[in-house]
Protein backbone atom coordinates (compact mmCIF):
# COMPACT_ATOMS: atom_id res chain seq x y z
CA UNK A 1 0.00 0.00 0.00
CA UNK A 2 1.21 3.50 -0.86
CA UNK A 3 1.09 5.61 2.30
CA UNK A 4 -1.46 8.41 1.98
CA UNK A 5 -0.76 11.86 3.33
CA UNK A 6 -4.38 12.27 4.44
CA UNK A 7 -4.03 9.52 7.06
CA UNK A 8 -2.66 11.83 9.77
CA UNK A 9 -5.52 14.28 9.34
CA UNK A 10 -8.08 11.46 9.55
CA UNK A 11 -6.63 10.51 12.93
CA UNK A 12 -7.08 14.09 14.14
CA UNK A 13 -10.69 14.19 12.95
CA UNK A 14 -11.49 10.95 14.73
CA UNK A 15 -10.18 12.40 17.98
CA UNK A 16 -12.50 15.40 17.60
CA UNK A 17 -15.74 14.07 16.08
CA UNK A 18 -17.98 11.04 16.69
CA UNK A 19 -18.26 10.49 12.93
CA UNK A 20 -15.69 10.96 10.17
CA UNK A 21 -16.67 11.09 6.51
CA UNK A 22 -14.23 10.32 3.69
CA UNK A 23 -15.40 11.20 0.20
CA UNK A 24 -13.60 11.40 -3.10
CA UNK A 25 -13.68 10.15 -6.67
CA UNK A 26 -14.35 6.51 -7.37
CA UNK A 27 -11.21 4.34 -7.03
CA UNK A 28 -9.14 7.02 -5.29
CA UNK A 29 -8.24 4.54 -2.52
CA UNK A 30 -10.80 5.43 0.16
CA UNK A 31 -11.55 1.86 1.29
CA UNK A 32 -7.87 0.95 1.49
CA UNK A 33 -7.09 4.13 3.41
CA UNK A 34 -9.80 3.85 6.07
CA UNK A 35 -9.10 0.16 6.71
CA UNK A 36 -5.37 0.80 7.02
CA UNK A 37 -5.84 3.93 9.17
CA UNK A 38 -8.29 2.27 11.59
CA UNK A 39 -7.37 -1.44 11.76
CA UNK A 40 -9.26 -1.94 15.04
CA UNK A 41 -12.59 -0.86 13.52
CA UNK A 42 -15.14 -3.36 12.26
CA UNK A 43 -15.73 -3.01 8.52
CA UNK A 44 -18.97 -3.25 6.55
CA UNK A 45 -19.23 -2.66 2.81
CA UNK A 46 -22.71 -1.90 1.48
CA UNK A 47 -21.60 -3.01 -1.98
CA UNK A 48 -21.98 -6.57 -0.66
CA UNK A 49 -25.55 -7.64 -1.52
CA UNK A 50 -26.19 -9.40 1.79
CA UNK A 51 -24.82 -6.53 3.85
CA UNK A 52 -26.86 -4.07 1.80
CA UNK A 53 -30.01 -6.13 2.35
CA UNK A 54 -29.50 -6.28 6.13
CA UNK A 55 -28.81 -2.55 6.36
CA UNK A 56 -31.79 -1.68 4.18
CA UNK A 57 -34.26 -3.91 6.00
CA UNK A 58 -33.28 -2.88 9.53
CA UNK A 59 -30.98 0.18 9.62
CA UNK A 60 -31.45 0.73 13.36
CA UNK A 61 -30.60 -2.88 14.21
CA UNK A 62 -27.71 -2.84 11.73
CA UNK A 63 -26.08 0.03 13.64
CA UNK A 64 -26.95 -1.03 17.20
CA UNK A 65 -25.79 -4.62 16.81
CA UNK A 66 -22.34 -3.74 15.57
CA UNK A 67 -19.20 -2.76 17.49
CA UNK A 68 -18.76 0.75 18.88
CA UNK A 69 -16.06 1.44 16.27
CA UNK A 70 -17.36 0.83 12.77
CA UNK A 71 -16.41 1.67 9.17
CA UNK A 72 -19.34 1.78 6.72
CA UNK A 73 -18.17 1.79 3.11
CA UNK A 74 -20.49 2.97 0.30
CA UNK A 75 -22.57 4.51 3.09
CA UNK A 76 -24.69 6.62 0.73
CA UNK A 77 -26.43 3.48 -0.58
CA UNK A 78 -28.65 3.24 2.52
CA UNK A 79 -29.71 6.78 3.51
CA UNK A 80 -31.67 5.54 6.55
CA UNK A 81 -28.41 4.54 8.21
CA UNK A 82 -27.47 8.15 8.82
CA UNK A 83 -30.33 8.82 11.22
CA UNK A 84 -29.58 5.59 13.08
CA UNK A 85 -25.90 6.56 13.36
CA UNK A 86 -26.88 10.01 14.62
CA UNK A 87 -29.04 8.55 17.40
CA UNK A 88 -26.46 5.98 18.43
CA UNK A 89 -23.50 8.38 18.36
CA UNK A 90 -25.46 10.95 20.41
CA UNK A 91 -26.35 8.28 22.95
CA UNK A 92 -22.70 7.39 23.48
CA UNK A 93 -21.46 10.98 23.29
CA UNK A 94 -17.83 10.09 22.55
CA UNK A 95 -15.56 10.91 19.58
CA UNK A 96 -14.18 8.32 17.21
CA UNK A 97 -17.18 6.04 16.71
CA UNK A 98 -17.92 5.80 12.99
CA UNK A 99 -16.09 6.25 9.69
CA UNK A 100 -18.27 6.65 6.61
CA UNK A 101 -16.87 6.53 3.10
CA UNK A 102 -18.39 6.91 -0.33
CA UNK A 103 -17.45 7.95 -3.85
CA UNK A 104 -19.98 10.70 -4.49
CA UNK A 105 -20.25 13.72 -2.28
CA UNK A 106 -23.50 14.73 -3.95
CA UNK A 107 -25.12 11.72 -2.26
CA UNK A 108 -23.12 11.37 0.92
CA UNK A 109 -23.12 15.05 1.79
CA UNK A 110 -26.87 15.30 1.34
CA UNK A 111 -27.36 12.68 4.04
CA UNK A 112 -24.75 14.26 6.31
CA UNK A 113 -26.37 17.68 6.07
CA UNK A 114 -29.75 16.21 6.97
CA UNK A 115 -28.78 13.85 9.79
CA UNK A 116 -25.23 14.45 11.00
CA UNK A 117 -24.70 18.20 10.83
CA UNK A 118 -22.23 19.27 13.52
CA UNK A 119 -21.31 15.69 14.39
CA UNK A 120 -19.05 14.81 11.48
CA UNK A 121 -15.49 15.66 10.51
CA UNK A 122 -15.10 15.67 6.75
CA UNK A 123 -12.12 14.74 4.60
CA UNK A 124 -11.69 14.33 0.86
CA UNK A 125 -9.32 11.81 -0.69
CA UNK A 126 -8.22 12.62 -4.22
CA UNK A 127 -6.04 10.36 -6.39
CA UNK A 128 -2.39 9.95 -5.45
CA UNK A 129 -0.29 13.08 -5.42
CA UNK A 130 3.10 13.04 -7.10
CA UNK A 131 4.70 13.44 -3.68
CA UNK A 132 2.91 10.32 -2.38
CA UNK A 133 3.93 8.31 -5.43
CA UNK A 134 7.52 9.54 -5.30
CA UNK A 135 7.81 8.54 -1.64
CA UNK A 136 6.68 5.01 -2.48
CA UNK A 137 8.42 4.71 -5.84
CA UNK A 138 11.60 6.76 -5.90
CA UNK A 139 12.07 6.20 -9.63
CA UNK A 140 8.71 7.79 -10.52
CA UNK A 141 9.07 10.65 -13.00
CA UNK A 142 6.94 13.71 -13.46
CA UNK A 143 6.60 13.13 -17.20
CA UNK A 144 5.11 9.67 -16.66
CA UNK A 145 2.86 10.95 -13.88
CA UNK A 146 1.50 13.67 -16.17
CA UNK A 147 0.22 11.00 -18.55
CA UNK A 148 -0.72 8.25 -16.09
CA UNK A 149 -2.25 10.30 -13.28
CA UNK A 150 -2.73 9.13 -9.72
CA UNK A 151 -5.42 6.47 -9.50
CA UNK A 152 -3.83 3.91 -7.14
CA UNK A 153 -5.01 0.72 -8.85
CA UNK A 154 -2.83 1.36 -11.87
CA UNK A 155 0.21 1.30 -9.60
CA UNK A 156 -1.02 -1.57 -7.42
CA UNK A 157 -1.45 -4.08 -10.23
CA UNK A 158 0.25 -2.39 -13.19
CA UNK A 159 -2.82 -1.62 -15.32
CA UNK A 160 -1.81 0.48 -18.35
CA UNK A 161 -3.70 3.79 -18.62
CA UNK A 162 -5.04 2.81 -22.04
CA UNK A 163 -6.79 -0.17 -20.43
CA UNK A 164 -7.75 1.53 -17.17
CA UNK A 165 -9.47 4.73 -18.20
CA UNK A 166 -12.07 3.45 -20.71
CA UNK A 167 -13.36 1.14 -17.98
CA UNK A 168 -13.17 3.93 -15.40
CA UNK A 169 -15.29 6.27 -17.50
CA UNK A 170 -17.82 3.55 -18.26
CA UNK A 171 -18.10 2.66 -14.57
CA UNK A 172 -18.40 6.30 -13.56
CA UNK A 173 -21.18 7.06 -16.04
CA UNK A 174 -23.03 3.79 -15.48
CA UNK A 175 -22.92 3.80 -11.67
CA UNK A 176 -22.52 7.35 -10.43
CA UNK A 177 -24.26 9.51 -13.01
CA UNK A 178 -26.95 7.53 -14.81
CA UNK A 179 -29.41 7.97 -11.92
CA UNK A 180 -29.29 11.73 -12.49
CA UNK A 181 -29.70 11.59 -16.27
CA UNK A 182 -32.35 10.69 -18.76
CA UNK A 183 -30.86 7.42 -20.09
CA UNK A 184 -31.22 8.78 -23.62
CA UNK A 185 -28.73 11.51 -22.72
CA UNK A 186 -25.95 9.21 -21.52
CA UNK A 187 -24.13 9.48 -24.85
CA UNK A 188 -24.47 13.27 -24.82
CA UNK A 189 -23.05 13.32 -21.29
CA UNK A 190 -19.96 11.42 -22.45
CA UNK A 191 -19.57 13.99 -25.24
CA UNK A 192 -19.94 16.75 -22.67
CA UNK A 193 -17.20 15.14 -20.55
CA UNK A 194 -14.82 15.16 -23.53
CA UNK A 195 -15.73 18.77 -24.30
CA UNK A 196 -14.84 19.69 -20.72
CA UNK A 197 -11.42 18.09 -21.25
CA UNK A 198 -10.93 20.21 -24.35
CA UNK A 199 -11.76 23.26 -22.20
CA UNK A 200 -9.31 22.41 -19.39
CA UNK A 201 -7.37 25.44 -18.22
CA UNK A 202 -9.78 27.81 -19.97
CA UNK A 203 -12.55 30.10 -18.76
CA UNK A 204 -15.82 28.20 -18.43
CA UNK A 205 -18.14 28.90 -21.36
CA UNK A 206 -21.41 27.13 -20.63
CA UNK A 207 -23.08 28.43 -23.77
CA UNK A 208 -20.38 26.94 -25.98
CA UNK A 209 -20.27 23.66 -24.04
CA UNK A 210 -24.05 23.32 -24.27
CA UNK A 211 -24.11 24.09 -27.99
CA UNK A 212 -21.32 21.66 -28.81
CA UNK A 213 -22.96 18.92 -26.73
CA UNK A 214 -26.40 19.58 -28.21
CA UNK A 215 -28.10 20.30 -24.88
CA UNK A 216 -29.58 23.34 -23.19
CA UNK A 217 -27.49 25.74 -21.14
CA UNK A 218 -29.36 24.69 -17.99
CA UNK A 219 -28.55 21.04 -18.72
CA UNK A 220 -24.89 21.90 -19.25
CA UNK A 221 -24.85 23.75 -15.92
CA UNK A 222 -26.43 20.73 -14.19
CA UNK A 223 -23.96 18.32 -15.78
CA UNK A 224 -21.00 20.48 -14.81
CA UNK A 225 -22.30 20.44 -11.24
CA UNK A 226 -22.43 16.63 -11.33
CA UNK A 227 -18.83 16.48 -12.56
CA UNK A 228 -17.77 18.79 -9.74
CA UNK A 229 -19.71 16.90 -7.08
CA UNK A 230 -18.25 13.56 -8.13
CA UNK A 231 -14.68 14.92 -8.07
CA UNK A 232 -14.02 14.73 -11.80
CA UNK A 233 -13.54 18.46 -12.36
CA UNK A 234 -13.19 21.57 -10.21
CA UNK A 235 -13.43 25.29 -10.88
CA UNK A 236 -10.64 27.71 -10.09
CA UNK A 237 -12.21 31.04 -9.24
CA UNK A 238 -10.72 34.36 -10.30
CA UNK A 239 -9.14 36.45 -7.56
CA UNK A 240 -11.35 39.24 -6.31
CA UNK A 241 -10.36 41.98 -3.91
CA UNK A 242 -10.86 45.68 -3.41
CA UNK A 243 -8.44 46.58 -6.19
CA UNK A 244 -8.84 49.42 -8.63
CA UNK A 245 -8.87 46.95 -11.47
CA UNK A 246 -11.57 45.36 -13.56
CA UNK A 247 -11.08 41.67 -12.90
CA UNK A 248 -12.37 38.62 -14.72
CA UNK A 249 -15.35 37.04 -12.95
CA UNK A 250 -15.52 33.73 -14.83
CA UNK A 251 -13.82 30.64 -13.31
CA UNK A 252 -11.46 28.26 -15.08
CA UNK A 253 -12.08 24.55 -15.48
CA UNK A 254 -9.60 21.88 -14.32
CA UNK A 255 -9.62 18.11 -13.81
CA UNK A 256 -8.76 16.34 -10.57
CA UNK A 257 -6.52 13.87 -12.43
CA UNK A 258 -4.34 14.42 -15.49
CA UNK A 259 -4.44 10.74 -16.44
CA UNK A 260 -8.19 10.99 -16.95
CA UNK A 261 -7.70 14.31 -18.72
CA UNK A 262 -5.18 12.75 -21.13
CA UNK A 263 -7.56 9.87 -21.83
CA UNK A 264 -10.41 12.27 -22.65
CA UNK A 265 -8.05 14.27 -24.88
CA UNK A 266 -7.23 10.98 -26.67
CA UNK A 267 -3.54 11.18 -25.85
CA UNK A 268 -2.12 7.68 -26.26
CA UNK A 269 1.31 7.87 -24.60
CA UNK A 270 3.58 10.01 -22.47
CA UNK A 271 5.71 10.65 -25.54
CA UNK A 272 2.71 11.91 -27.51
CA UNK A 273 1.89 14.23 -24.61
CA UNK A 274 5.44 15.59 -24.33
CA UNK A 275 5.72 16.37 -28.04
CA UNK A 276 2.15 17.46 -28.67
CA UNK A 277 0.19 20.68 -28.44
CA UNK A 278 -1.63 19.77 -25.19
CA UNK A 279 1.44 19.61 -22.93
CA UNK A 280 1.00 23.15 -21.60
CA UNK A 281 -2.65 22.52 -20.72
CA UNK A 282 -1.98 19.21 -18.98
CA UNK A 283 1.06 20.56 -17.12
CA UNK A 284 -0.84 23.60 -15.86
CA UNK A 285 -3.71 21.33 -14.78
CA UNK A 286 -1.27 19.15 -12.85
CA UNK A 287 0.28 22.05 -10.97
CA UNK A 288 -3.10 23.47 -9.93
CA UNK A 289 -4.55 20.05 -9.07
CA UNK A 290 -1.49 19.06 -7.02
CA UNK A 291 -1.68 22.32 -5.04
CA UNK A 292 -5.28 21.48 -4.21
CA UNK A 293 -4.27 17.98 -3.04
CA UNK A 294 -1.41 19.32 -0.94
CA UNK A 295 -3.69 21.51 1.13
CA UNK A 296 -6.56 19.03 1.38
CA UNK A 297 -4.22 16.23 2.49
CA UNK A 298 -3.03 18.48 5.30
CA UNK A 299 -6.59 19.27 6.39
CA UNK A 300 -6.54 22.83 5.04
CA UNK A 301 -9.42 24.31 3.07
CA UNK A 302 -7.78 25.47 -0.18
CA UNK A 303 -8.08 29.14 -1.12
CA UNK A 304 -6.81 29.03 -4.68
CA UNK A 305 -7.44 31.53 -7.47
CA UNK A 306 -6.05 32.84 -10.73
CA UNK A 307 -5.54 36.50 -11.55
CA UNK A 308 -6.66 38.25 -14.74
CA UNK A 309 -7.54 41.90 -15.25
CA UNK A 310 -8.74 44.06 -18.13
CA UNK A 311 -5.17 45.12 -18.93
CA UNK A 312 -4.41 41.50 -19.87
CA UNK A 313 -2.24 40.88 -16.85
CA UNK A 314 -2.60 37.25 -15.79
CA UNK A 315 -1.00 34.90 -13.27
CA UNK A 316 -1.89 31.21 -13.30
CA UNK A 317 -2.20 30.54 -9.56
CA UNK A 318 -2.77 32.70 -6.51
CA UNK A 319 -2.50 30.54 -3.37
CA UNK A 320 -3.97 32.40 -0.38
CA UNK A 321 -4.51 29.28 1.75
CA UNK A 322 -1.90 29.86 4.47
CA UNK A 323 -1.98 33.32 6.02
CA UNK A 324 1.49 34.86 5.93
CA UNK A 325 2.70 32.32 3.36
CA UNK A 326 0.67 33.32 0.30
CA UNK A 327 2.18 32.36 -3.05
CA UNK A 328 1.95 33.69 -6.58
CA UNK A 329 2.80 31.08 -9.22
CA UNK A 330 3.28 31.25 -12.96
CA UNK A 331 3.20 27.78 -14.53
CA UNK A 332 5.21 26.91 -17.64
CA UNK A 333 5.71 23.52 -19.29
CA UNK A 334 8.94 24.74 -20.90
CA UNK A 335 12.32 23.24 -20.07
CA UNK A 336 13.94 26.57 -20.97
CA UNK A 337 13.55 29.58 -18.71
CA UNK A 338 12.74 32.93 -20.29
CA UNK A 339 12.55 36.27 -18.42
CA UNK A 340 9.19 36.93 -20.12
CA UNK A 341 7.68 34.24 -17.87
CA UNK A 342 7.99 36.71 -14.98
CA UNK A 343 6.50 39.74 -16.68
CA UNK A 344 3.30 39.94 -14.60
CA UNK A 345 4.51 38.54 -11.30
CA UNK A 346 6.05 41.78 -10.07
CA UNK A 347 3.08 44.09 -10.58
CA UNK A 348 0.46 41.53 -9.54
CA UNK A 349 2.54 40.57 -6.51
CA UNK A 350 2.70 44.23 -5.48
CA UNK A 351 -1.07 44.63 -5.98
CA UNK A 352 -1.83 41.58 -3.84
CA UNK A 353 0.83 42.25 -1.22
CA UNK A 354 2.76 39.04 -1.90
CA UNK A 355 6.50 39.61 -1.34
CA UNK A 356 9.14 38.81 -3.95
CA UNK A 357 10.40 35.72 -2.12
CA UNK A 358 6.98 34.11 -2.60
CA UNK A 359 6.61 34.85 -6.31
CA UNK A 360 7.46 31.80 -8.38
CA UNK A 361 7.83 30.47 -11.88
CA UNK A 362 7.41 26.68 -11.81
CA UNK A 363 8.59 24.88 -14.94
CA UNK A 364 10.20 21.69 -16.21
CA UNK A 365 13.73 23.14 -16.39
CA UNK A 366 16.36 21.57 -14.15
CA UNK A 367 17.42 23.28 -10.94
CA UNK A 368 16.20 26.20 -8.84
CA UNK A 369 17.43 29.76 -9.12
CA UNK A 370 16.41 33.39 -8.83
CA UNK A 371 15.81 35.79 -11.71
CA UNK A 372 14.70 39.41 -11.59
CA UNK A 373 13.33 39.16 -8.08
CA UNK A 374 11.38 35.96 -8.88
CA UNK A 375 12.08 32.42 -7.69
CA UNK A 376 12.32 29.81 -10.47
CA UNK A 377 11.58 26.25 -9.36
CA UNK A 378 11.84 22.83 -10.98
CA UNK A 379 8.38 21.24 -11.06
CA UNK A 380 9.36 17.87 -9.61
CA UNK A 381 11.07 19.46 -6.61
CA UNK A 382 8.19 21.90 -6.20
CA UNK A 383 5.65 19.08 -5.92
CA UNK A 384 7.70 17.05 -3.46
CA UNK A 385 8.67 19.92 -1.13
CA UNK A 386 7.82 19.47 2.58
Amino acid sequence: MIERALSAYLGQLLAWFPVVSVTGPRQSGKSTLVKASFPDFAYENLEDPQTFARASEDPVGFVRNRPDHLIVDEAQRVPELFSAIQVESDRRGTPGQYVLSGPQNFLLLRQISQSLAGRVGMARLLPLSFAELKTAHGDATLNDFLFTGGYPRMYDVGIPPLAYFPNYVETYVARDVVGYLDVRKAAAFRTFLELCAQSAGQLVNLTRLAGDAGVSRDTARSWLSILQSSYVVFLLEPYHANLRKRLTKTPKLYFHDTGLLCHLLRIQSAQQLLTGSQLGTVFENLMVEETLKRHMNAGREPRLYFYRDDEKREVDLVDMTVAGAEELVEIKASETFRPSFCRHLGLVGDLLGIPAERRFVVERAEGDFGSGGVQVRNASGWLTRP
